[in-house]
């Protein structure tokens, strides 16, 4: 059965109202005129006044340390997650409790994060976004994780306990091997979703230390320059990779 043509039509006007401004942001990054809001030739003088900028060069750092540590604290808590669920309790109720960090909307996990700081007089800087960052980003962990457990063949585990190995030996022989492309595609998405997440991290963060995004924000404040739009190209770059990595783990998880 032909397909047709004017159904195209919906489909590409969809994808042109969400991609067209991400095109005239990367465009206008490389402007050489002083103004976001006219095109004047082009020049990458942005980048390199973007990097001369140190409140972004230390947004920079302080990003990629939160990131670095939310994804690893995530893959670890994700991947037991998804075994416990997936192999040792089967549970709709704590299969809810797991995915809720990762469905709930950002602004009502960033204000029970900083409710419950205050309540432990936990003090707020880089590492109370690190852990914020943990939350969802575990659960999105999990999520893949158990995706890729739905086609491990739970034989093998039961064949390597019956051959007398330890339940700590059989994951780390059998069931861990078989995860790690699963576990890598989880740790690229928490890690691409924790480099641009601005919500948690503004409620979460204390007065030093600021995140790129945050940095970003402060910036937007005074209006939008091309050295913005740089900034925002590098970001979208980045987030556009490693989610296209993790799609294509997800995908070999998937035909293994």
């Amino acid at each position: 059965m032909r397909r047709s043509n004017w159904l195209y039509v919906p489909a590409g006007l969809t994808y042109l109202f969400l991609y067209l401004p991400i095109a005239v942001l990367v465009v206008m990054s490389f402007n050489a005129a002083d103004t976001p809001y006219r095109l004047d030739g082009f020049g990458t003088a942005w980048y390199g006044k973007l990097f001369a900028d140190r409140a972004v060069r230390e947004g920079l750092v302080n990003t990629l340390i939160v990131a670095a540590g939310a994804t690893a604290l995530s893959t670890v808590l994700g991947t037991l997650l998804a075994v416990g669920l997936a192999r040792y309790t089967r549970s709709k109720l704590l299969d809810a409790i797991a995915v809720a960090p990762a469905v709930l909307p950002d602004i009502v996990l960033a204000i029970g994060l900083l409710a419950f700081y205050t309540a432990v007089q936990f003090t707020l800087g880089r590492h109370s976004i690190l852990l914020a960052h943990a939350v969802f980003g575990t659960a999105f962990v999990a999520a893949v994780v158990r995706t890729r457990l739905a086609h491990v063949d739970g034989s093998l585990e039961e064949a390597s306990r019956d051959l007398g190995a330890t339940p700590l030996s059989t994951f780390a022989r059998i069931t861990l091997p078989s995860l790690a492309p699963g576990i890598i595609a989880g740790a690229l998405l928490a890690f691409s979703l924790s480099i641009d997440e601005f919500v948690i991290a503004f409620f979460t963060t204390g007065p030093d230390n600021p995140t790129l995004p945050i940095v970003i924000y402060s910036m937007v404040r005074f209006g939008v320059t091309p050295e913005i739009n740089a900034l925002a190209t590098l970001l979208l770059a980045v987030s556009f990779t490693f989610v296209l990595i993790a799609q294509r783990l997800s995908r070999l998880t998937e035909s293994i």
